[in-house]
């Protein structure tokens, strides 16, 4: 099962397709979120979820006070959950404080290339097999996408190299999980 961990939302499970995603696991999450939240990375901040699959990781940050939300989806399936699943997060905001979601049915690296909006805490959970070229190329188009002071986590397999970071962006450190690998990484 998959849940909101903490916030407003707190133990709100949440639906999972029942193919095609693989959600971060709650003990990761909880990692996670706690090493942004010493940071101050979440209170107001815009969040994009790159590969959102059931919208776990975007919907956590709505759920501890980010103001916007992007899930990110080209999977129709999962973009379905996952506005079933920012429904269920929303409606238990406090009244008046409701996180903007939005899903976005789209693949990541067109989404990164034809918006103008900039995030806080960018989000990135790809599926495991994809490719090291595509994920450069991603992360290439990601600064121009980023605030000043935004943070971007790479999630992959333990097994995986270290992402090619491109100009405008450097890793800050790199956490291990068990079979995940989580890279920290913010502008110069």
């Amino acid at each position: 099962m998959t849940r909101i961990i903490a916030g407003f939302a707190g133990s709100l499970a949440l639906e999972v397709p029942r193919t095609g995603t693989r959600p971060t696991s709650d003990r990761v999450r909880e990692a996670l979120f706690s090493a942004l939240e010493s940071r101050d990375a979440i209170d107001g901040a815009r969040v994009l979820d790159l590969y959102a699959g059931t919208g776990a990781l975007g919907l956590e940050a709505a759920s501890r006070g980010a103001t916007e939300v992007v899930l990110v989806e080209k999977n129709g399936r999962a973009a379905k959950v996952c506005r079933a699943n920012a429904e269920q997060v929303t409606a238990r905001a406090p009244r008046g404080a409701a996180p903007q979601v939005r899903v976005a049915a789209v693949a990541a690296q067109p989404f990164l290339e034809t918006g103008h909006d900039a995030f806080d805490l960018v989000l990135i959970d790809p599926p495991y097999e994809l490719g090291e070229p595509e994920l450069t190329a991603l992360l290439a188009a990601l600064p121009a996408r980023l605030s000043d002071d935004a943070v971007v986590l790479v999630e992959r397999s333990a097994r995986a190299p270290e992402p090619s970071w491109p100009v405008g962006l450097e890793l800050e450190r790199r956490r291990d999980y068990g079979d995940t690998t989580v890279w920290f990484a913010s502008r110069p």
